[in-house]
């Protein structure tokens, strides 16, 4: 069951989150518990027109060398430390980071993930959990690889399954062909885009991987990272797959 907040009633009405709806801001917060008295909530603030990740604590005085744009700096990086001498990434991550660097990926946690429509929640690995936030951060922090994949944060799935995440992807990459086609720019209606797109967030997520492994203590950063990878190296291999696998689902929309 979806815990209710303190001092609201299921189904009431919420002046707070009606605000919310006609701001030109969403948020979306994960609450991680441990135990009764353990407890981490991380909240991410998005800009709802460009879906740019907002920063509401100022930028930290004193970054950590695993932040420098030049240590292990993707492959597929169009950045320069010159113009940028920070990868923007990994200055949005520094706090959830230091945060979570002392708990092991395997360590059970009860997750409540907060949206402006609804709430989710599972209890799951503490990898499982980070996942799902890391990958908020990585697509909206200005990282040209990766925010292609940013249209899929307005309609975020926690804890989504690889099947979902293919229908989610493949849906995201037509409907952006389609909006091409509508500006008048060349459109590509197979999935060989999205396994471009998946390629560079490989290369993003394995070279992102060897900053954390400087940042931790413990293994639960890392993890979460490695389980996007694992989705992003899965998700063109098994889509015309899958996709073949439910094409029954679409017999009204075929005829």
């Amino acid at each position: 069951m979806i815990p209710v907040p303190e001092g609201r009633v299921p189904g009431s009405f919420s002046i707070a989150g009606e605000l919310q709806r006609m701001s030109d801001t969403f948020t979306i917060a994960y609450h991680f518990a441990f135990s009764e008295t353990e407890t981490k909530t991380v909240s991410v603030d998005l800009d709802k027109g460009s879906l740019d990740l907002i920063r509401r604590t100022p930028k930290p005085t004193a970054t950590p060398s695993w932040t420098e744009l030049s240590c292990n700096q993707c492959r597929n990086c169009s950045l320069t430390p010159a113009t940028h001498p920070h990868c923007p990434i990994a200055l949005n991550l520094v706090d959830i980071v230091e945060s979570f660097k002392d708990y092991f990926s395997y360590q059970d946690v009860d997750v409540t993930v907060t949206a402006e429509e609804r709430a989710y929640f599972k209890s799951t690995s503490l990898q499982m959990g980070l996942s799902s936030l890391i990958g908020i951060i990585m697509v909206t922090s200005g990282c040209r690889p990766m925010e292609r994949l940013k249209p899929m944060v307005r309609f975020h799935l926690p804890f989504a399954t690889l099947e979902e995440t293919i229908f989610r992807t493949s849906s995201m990459h037509l409907v952006a062909q389609y909006l091409r086609q509508h500006h008048g720019k060349p459109a590509d209606f197979s999935l060989t885009g999205l396994q471009t797109i998946y390629a560079d967030v490989a290369t993003v997520n394995t070279c992102f991987a060897n900053r954390l492994r400087q940042a931790a203590k413990k293994d639960a950063n890392i993890n979460a990272l490695v389980n996007l990878h694992c989705f992003a190296e899965m998700v063109p291999i098994n889509a015309d797959l899958m996709l073949a696998d439910i094409e029954s689902y679409f017999t009204a929309l075929l005829d």
